[in-house]
């Protein structure tokens, strides 16, 4: 079998790395202006041809925007697209993740009603492993968060329903991106809170099971705002301006 040898990373993707970084970390905001490109060469020290290929790359992320006459820009999150880019999601402010949050809790409750009317001997099945995952990966947080996400995708699946399930699959995708290291630090690695999502998804899939579709929604419903509440008493902690919830 011949293998693709491993090259180096070129200048340009080093560059663009480097602003994602910024990015990612708060350092570039949603809105904030970058250096004209000779000033980004001058700082990086690399070509200007470096520069302009790695804002090429950042700009067909989503994450950037060239304003004509103005200069390139961080962009803002935008929900009129929802085949938007993945990586756009840490361009999210607290609105938008509220937003997104209200979305989850209308979609799932919706999706896990249809679930329990339409499930299958073996949508059981695979809600079933995707339990025992959780269960043996509660001292592994990310693939804890992993056989959560498949639990919640699986429940979908079971709707059958196409366009639910992919629209699903986006909003879980964007959820995990726009608070990837928060979900996991606050709901897998405290040891009490990971014994409540595992007894809330048990008896959401017992619902299901029962075919009791408005027991499941209910519980649905209860589960996500559990969810809900323990991100936004983590983020109070951290600086309570930063608080995801608005509790007025």
């Amino acid at each position: 079998m011949n293998y693709k040898k491993i090259t180096r990373k070129k200048i340009y993707e080093e560059v663009a790395d480097i602003i994602l970084e910024m990015i990612k970390t708060g350092q570039l905001k949603p809105g904030d202006q970058l250096d004209s490109v000779q000033e980004l060469a001058n700082n990086f020290q690399v070509g200007r041809s470096a520069v302009r290929e790695a804002l090429t790359s950042l700009r067909a992320m989503g994450l950037i925007e060239l304003r004509q006459g103005e200069g390139t820009f961080v962009k803002r999150f935008s929900a009129n697209n929802l085949t938007y880019p993945i990586q756009s999601a840490m361009l999210m402010t607290k609105k938008n993740i509220e937003e997104l949050l209200e979305v989850r809790l209308i979609l799932e409750a919706a999706i896990v009603s249809n679930a329990a009317q339409k499930r299958t001997s073996e949508d059981l099945d695979e809600m079933r492993l995707h339990l025992e995952e959780m269960t043996a990966h509660t001292k592994n947080s990310e693939l804890g968060e992993r056989s959560d996400l498949a639990f919640h995708l699986a429940i979908a699946k079971a709707a059958d329903n196409s366009l639910l399930s992919k629209l699903m699959q986006h909003v879980s995708d964007l959820m995990t991106e726009a608070m990837r290291e928060t979900r996991r630090i606050c709901l897998y690695d405290e040891k009490q809170t990971l014994v409540q999502l595992n007894e809330q998804h048990h008896l959401i899939y017992r619902q299901i099971e029962a075919q009791d579709a408005d027991a499941a929604e209910q519980s649905m419903k209860a589960h996500l705002l559990f969810v809900e509440d323990v991100l936004a008493k983590h983020m109070e902690e951290i600086d309570p301006q930063l608080s995801i919830i608005d509790n007025n």
